[in-house]
């Protein structure tokens, strides 16, 4: 489950992928397939969530790791390679690592 926390230090990946609007379907079955059937299954893997641009241009992947190491370890895994070179042959990558340093919700 996805917990958004100044206090857990996991590492928060934000992926962003720029991609043709006629590709933007094909590409989130591409990162489906790769989270589903090798990433969540590597140690460390604490959640993911996809997201579709409403305009189509963009797929954001949200994800957590419980540390830098343990995403190494996932990008070492040649599992989950296919789907993202499929991936790559049709979107641009802008890869993030970040940490939570502050959370606000609804006033009341």
């Amino acid at each position: 489950m996805t917990t958004i926390s100044t206090g857990n230090n996991f590492l928060t990946l934000i992926n962003i992928f720029k991609v043709e609007p006629a590709n933007q379907q094909r590409l989130i079955e591409l990162l489906t397939l790769a989270t589903s059937e090798s990433v969540r299954r590597v140690p460390g893997f604490v959640s993911a969530s996809l997201h579709r641009g409403l305009d189509g241009t963009k797929v954001t992947m949200y994800a957590q790791w419980r540390s830098m190491e343990d995403y190494q370890n996932m990008r070492a895994n040649p599992t989950a390679s296919p789907y993202l070179e499929q991936a790559l042959e049709i979107a641009v990558f802008e890869p993030g690592m970040y940490e939570v340093v502050e959370r606000f919700m609804p006033a009341g």
